[in-house]
């Protein structure tokens, strides 16, 4: 069992960082909330630093799973980060959604510290960390990655490494790229069923075993023909993963029509009030219009 590090302690990183001290790993934790990290040291018998670099010191491995470019920026870097407190052959492991751009910057300060760097954002939302049922795309030396993977074991349902750092960010964006065509197809698709008088379950029930199936039709369609969208993954968390997407687009120039369309759909939600909602709440667009 290794001495770890998780720093981020939010609706996914709390329950990660659970199953390590779980798996039997010790588990040093760090949140900008410092009470929460008393309370999850409490629950699970691990520790907790008053700063990224104090929950790091000691630690082979150090997980992060926090909100954006910034937020990781400010748990890596500087007197207090995480990098100030590991020593060199140390392996970094970062599971926040962030851009290409900030990973190969972090990455190169981190080989500058003798740290190795492996980005492994995840998919499969606040459900799949519970379950420990993650997927993770890895990006990274073939060597650092073998010695992440059994550790990432703990909370992963599966877990790849696509290619050298910034792959497993490059994947993510394609996951989210496709999420967001998916949601917005079967938004469409039940809308128009409702419009038409038909029992929108009898409907899926029909479909979702055919070629029009997905994860997001046979785990979502309840609830958006109930119109129940409190749960998931938020809205404003997929305008953030889109702006990332749109934006590496633009550099590498490929074209997205079709997301940089639903992203103003997803702005048009948090104009509703749903940028909390779940992902699925697209379809609730489309009753607004309709009504």
């Amino acid at each position: 069992m290794a001495k770890l590090a998780f720093l981020g302690l939010g609706v996914m990183g709390g329950p990660m960082a659970g199953h390590l001290a779980r798996a039997g790993h010790d588990v040093t934790v760090y949140n900008r909330t410092a009470a929460k990290a008393e309370a999850w040291a409490s629950e699970h018998g691990g520790g907790h630093g008053a700063t990224p670099r104090a929950a790091a010191e000691g630690a082979e491995m150090v997980m992060a799973c926090v909100g954006n470019d910034d937020d990781l920026r400010s748990v890596c870097l500087g007197e207090d980060g995480a990098f100030a407190g590991m020593a060199e052959g140390t392996v970094f492991v970062d599971h926040t959604t962030v851009s290409a751009e900030v990973t190969r910057e972090l990455a190169e300060a981190a080989t500058a510290a003798g740290i190795a760097y492996v980005d492994a954002p995840v998919s499969g939302g606040q459900a799949g960390a519970e379950n420990g049922q993650l997927v993770i795309m890895c990006g990274g030396a073939e060597a650092d990655y073998a010695r992440a993977e059994p550790v990432m074991a703990a909370y992963a349902k599966q877990s790849r490494r696509m290619g050298e750092v910034g792959a497993g960010q490059l994947t993510k964006m394609v996951n989210q790229i496709c999420i967001a065509g998916l949601l917005q197809g079967l938004s469409e698709g039940i809308a128009f069923a409702q419009k038409a008088g038909l029992d929108g379950r009898a409907v899926i029930d029909v479909i979702q075993g055919g070629a029009a199936g997905s994860w997001q039709m046979v785990n979502r369609h309840e609830t958006m023909l109930d119109g129940e969208f409190e749960h998931g993954f938020a809205v404003d968390w997929m305008r953030k993963d889109l702006g990332i997407c749109l934006s590496e687009a633009e550099n590498i120039g490929a074209s997205l029509p079709g997301t940089a369309l639903i992203d103003q759909y997803y702005k048009d939600v948090q104009a509703m009030g749903g940028g909390r909602w779940d992902t699925s709440s697209l379809v609730a667009r489309l009753n607004k219009l309709a009504d």
